[in-house]
């Protein structure tokens, strides 16, 4: 099951206990405005989280993007519906066409936040055109009752609107200076959380109300509410006691959404209401997606974004029901919108949580990956070519990031950073350290931020996959680069050290040892063995302190990492040399670029995140991960196709620098070995792996050769293939390298 604001057996259990179910619960009316105010409180603990300042990042596509689609999602489901037959008149397409144009704010927003998503552009996005709705619908409520009437009648109510709305928006900018400051520094002077608690819930029903006397709806009061607060200084500590209620209310109202729903009704309907869900889904992707990349945002931002909000949003329930009071439909129509509107923000969670998998799968490929990044215009990248060498690579500029970079900068270190949020971007032109502007986890990104020139790399991404790709991916241009990678989960440990990462660290599990080594030291425990003790614990890779786990849940976490990647079983020949080797021997990761994530072995046994002095048996069937040519190039190695390096002898990977006599020339001509006694195993060239490459291959500026030989005959043909190293320095970024 996804993390989901609602579960299945909350919205099953408000089927069972309401009207049209037990009938435990009988009157609608109570149904219902137990819904509303479960989504006031809802929209209200999301107001106090996201502020306005973080709405001016996306002032564009908010004011322009989200005013378009819903124009044109009025409009289009008038046309259809009047077209069709599905209405009778033309005010009612039009009203059914404003229930379709809104999307849930509370579901949308709920997801990305527990997928730490929620400063990701399409996050960003989502919810400025969310916003935008959610304002809109008072102007909807204002326009319902008059849309049968003459056109300079729904003038004058739009005009109406439009005013009640700029007085409440004056009131709550004049409220949020003046006002609640002092009124909450008076609640916390009490140092009563009861008090605190009450009051808080007092200001946003309060507030609420007011809005709903003025023509707007009660939710949309309880937004604004939020938002006025999330402005002062309290609103850190507000969210703290409003989180217990909002999750409480969150789940009434999706209980409610089952309550409101008629089962037999569902039954004999299905296949329209499944009709009317696929239409809705793909309907609002079409309008929403070329919306997005008509301002400027990359198609994977685009398709994020429409797929994310092509649902029927919980403000949709109270047009419905206004529209059902107004008589614009019938009641067949107002049941029929109902579960329309259930099946779809059931389904969002779900597609939400399948499009990273869906695009890691897709940027495998080049193609797919340059067109999933690529940008409207040119005009919005850098033509610039910044040169850079021996840095280090900070992916993620979060509180983690900001404070590695202002380490490494304090020892004078040459640092990029590589971001996709707009306010870390900001920060870094503000701060003028070197970035490259967008997704770590995108091999056409970490090579404008020149991965295979770098010194070392520091991931603190906050989505665990983006962590995985990225570790897989810079390897793939850089096999010895030095990644040290921030765990979100501890689960992850064991898989971020098999992909390839040097360290991993485990924020709760750090901040425990700091924690333990403070008291430790005031028991009166020498530092020296303190530090000896914290140090052994890191080595162990935290296992004093991770939880026993079972090996069903080793496995199933196994599977699914390895399904975000391309993974393959593959079946150990009998006669395979590297049979009797440890994985460490093999070198497989450096020689072929696989990771090796299980071993199932002829008996039964399953190993899961095999360490390195794990040996290889006959029988073994491993789980492989990486691309097609590695794992070829794996199969090639492990039939005994191409040769293992003898014991004796030493690898190393060498790079073909701008100064180099071989750029440009046949690899033949270096005659590696009769002159040199060397081999020649691999290349790498931006990103591509070249198993044993021909000697017809020309070489090229950025070139990686992994040699094997001896250690005594290796440095001389290495400082002809590298030549003079540049004398070049990092310099400071004022614009943006865009991708």
């Amino acid at each position: 099951m996804p993390p989901t604001p609602f579960s299945w057996d909350i919205y099953w259990g408000g089927v069972i206990v309401g009207p049209s179910g037990l009938g435990l619960i009988k009157e609608v009316i109570q149904v219902e405005t137990l819904a509303q105010f479960g989504v006031a409180f809802l929209l209200f603990a999301l107001g106090v989280e996201f502020s306005l300042s973080q709405l001016k990042k996306v002032q564009g596509i908010s004011l322009g993007g989200g005013s378009l689609q819903i124009i044109l999602t009025i409009a289009i489901t008038a046309l259809i519906a009047t077209g069709l037959g599905w209405v009778t008149s033309t005010p009612q397409g039009i009203f059914l066409g404003a229930v379709l144009s809104l999307s849930s704010t509370a579901v949308v927003l709920k997801c990305l936040g527990e997928g730490n998503e929620t400063e990701t552009p399409h996050a960003q996005v989502m919810l400025g055109i969310l916003v935008v709705q959610d304002l809109a619908v008072g102007l909807m409520l204002a326009i319902l009752p008059t849309l049968d009437h003459a056109p300079n009648e729904i003038g004058v109510a739009v005009g109406w609107a439009l005013l009640k709305i700029a007085v409440i928006a004056a009131g709550a900018i004049a409220g949020g200076l003046w006002v609640l400051p002092p009124l909450l520094r008076f609640l916390a002077w009490t140092e009563s959380r009861e008090l605190f608690l009450l009051g808080v819930v007092a200001l946003c029903l309060g507030i609420a109300l007011l809005t709903e006397q003025m023509g707007l709806s009660i939710e949309m009061g309880a937004f604004l509410a939020g938002l006025m607060i999330a402005e002062v200084e309290y609103a850190d500590q507000t969210l703290a006691y409003v989180e217990p209620l909002r999750d409480i209310f969150a789940t009434l109202f999706f209980a409610s959404i089952g309550m409101l729903i008629d089962p037999m009704f569902l039954w004999d309907h299905w296949e329209l209401i499944l009709g009317l869900v696929a239409l809705v889904i793909l309907g609002k992707f079409a309008i929403i997606t070329p919306i997005v990349r008509l301002f400027g945002y990359s198609w994977k931002t685009a398709l994020i974004a429409g797929l994310g909000l092509a649902q029927i949003g919980e403000f949709s329930f109270v047009l419905v029901s206004e529209g059902q009071t107004l008589e614009l439909i019938s009641r067949q129509v107002y049941l029929l919108v109902l579960g329309t509107t259930a099946v779809t923000l059931v389904v969002t969670p779900f597609v939400l949580q399948a499009l990273p998998q869906l695009f890691a799968w897709a940027e495998q490929y080049p193609k797919f990956q340059e067109w999933l990044s690529s940008k409207p215009t040119k005009s919005e990248l850098s033509a610039e070519e910044i040169s850079f060498q021996d840095h280090v690579i900070v992916c993620g500029y979060g509180q983690t990031g900001r404070s590695i970079v202002k380490v490494l900068q304090s020892y004078r270190y040459p640092v990029v950073v590589v971001d996709q949020s707009e306010s870390a971007i900001q920060r870094l032109r503000d701060e003028k350290i070197p970035y490259v502007y967008g997704d770590a986890a995108n091999s056409h990104v970490l090579e404008k931020a020149q991965v295979a020139q770098a010194n070392g790399m520091a991931i603190a991404l906050p989505n665990a996959m983006s962590t995985r790709l990225c570790i897989k991916r810079s390897l793939e241009f850089s096999p010895d680069l030095d990644i040290v990678a921030r765990a979100t989960q501890d689960k992850d440990l064991e898989l971020l050290y098999q992909l390839g990462a040097k360290e991993v660290v485990q924020p709760e599990f750090e901040a425990s040892l700091e924690l333990s080594a403070h008291l430790l030291n005031r028991l009166g425990l020498a530092k020296s063995t303190i530090h000896t003790q914290l140090q052994e614990i890191r080595d162990g890779r935290y296992t004093d302190f991770r939880v026993e786990r079972s090996s069903f849940a080793l496995q199933r976490d196994v599977r699914l990492a390895a399904q975000e990647l391309n993974n393959k079983w593959y079946n150990l020949p009998e006669n395979s040399p590297l049979l009797g080797m440890s994985i460490a021997e093999t070198d497989c990761r450096r020689l072929t670029g696989v990771s090796l994530m299980a071993i199932r072995r002829a008996e039964g046994e399953e190993l899961d995140y095999p360490d390195q002095n794990t040996v290889l048996k006959i029988g073994d069937r491993l789980l492989l991960v990486g691309q097609p040519e590695e794992i070829t190039a794996f199969k090639d190695l492990a039939g005994g196709d191409v040769a293992e390096p003898i014991t004796d002898a030493s690898c190393q990977w060498v790079r073909v620098q701008p100064l180099s006599p071989m750029k440009g020339k046949l690899l033949n001509t270096l005659n590696a070995n009769q002159q040199y006694r060397v081999q020649i195993q691999a290349l790498r060239h931006k990103g591509e792996f070249i198993r044993f490459p021909t000697g017809d291959t020309v070489l090229k500026e950025g070139d990686r050769l992994l040699l094997c030989g001896a250690a005594s005959d290796m440095p001389a043909i290495a400082d002809l293939i590298q030549g003079p190293l540049p004398n070049l320095e990092i310099p400071v970024l004022t614009e943006s390298v865009e991708v």
